[in-house]
């Protein structure tokens, strides 16, 4: 028998599992969402997304590729966890859950997608708005979030969808994208950007290129320290 639970509760599971920000989004509002990568579909029955984030520290910005690799890795690895743990609190409070990694879990045509699009999600949860580098941005963290996410049956309230705008349109992302991935401002080129991304080094996949989160005016937002 589910207990009651309301959205008030699940942030504070997320807070007390060490995420910096948590919002809620409706499973309705992913109509959208292309088959195969809705939340029901994931989680039938779903009702909400807990969407979770952290930002990455500003030194990530500023190292080697091999740095902002590393710093990466602990944040997936952290945000996973942290998923988890909310998790599992709403499972013991008897709905049923799916925990969404913050990396790719779901190949299609040999590339990883991830099974909902977190950065629509944090959208829809009222966590910031996509830019025209499509990164997730906020006036408070800038483009330094970090995502994770729980599927829930709760039928929990949702926050409402961020109503203020952030980027300007300068175009320095598309300036430096190398890949050319930004060129088209109604179609992220994926495929071009993963090909120029990631590069295996050594025998491990590096990020060799983030200029577009770099250069952006608002990488920063109001977020002045960074640190897990």
């Amino acid at each position: 028998m589910a207990n009651g639970l309301n959205s008030e509760t699940v942030k504070e599971y997320g807070i007390s599992a060490g995420v910096s920000i948590v919002g809620i989004a409706a499973a309705k509002d992913f109509r959208s969402a292309p088959e195969g990568f809705k939340p029901a579909d994931t989680l039938a029955g779903c009702l909400s997304v807990v969407v979770l984030g952290v930002p990455f520290p500003h030194e990530s910005l500023r190292g080697s590729s091999a740095e902002y690799t590393e710093i990466r890795n602990a944040m997936l690895e952290k945000m996973n966890s942290a998923a988890k743990d909310v998790a599992k609190k709403i499972k013991k409070d008897g709905f049923n859950v799916k925990v969404i990694s913050g990396a790719g879990t779901k190949s299609v045509n040999g590339k990883p997608y991830g099974r909902i699009s977190l950065k629509h999600a944090a959208e829809l949860a009222g966590l910031g708005v996509i830019n025209s580098n499509y990164l997730l941005t906020s006036p408070e963290y800038g483009n330094l979030l970090w995502l994770s996410a729980v599927l829930t049956d709760a039928d929990l309230t949702p926050d409402e969808k961020a109503q203020y705008t952030v980027c300007d349109n300068c175009g320095k992302c598309a300036e430096v994208c190398p890949s050319k991935a930004l060129d088209n401002p109604d179609s992220f080129g994926y495929k071009e950007c993963s090909g120029t991304c990631f590069k295996k080094i050594d025998g491990k996949w590096e990020l060799v290129c983030f200029l577009c989160r770099r250069v952006c005016p608002y990488r920063f937002g109001n977020y002045e320290r960074g640190g897990f």
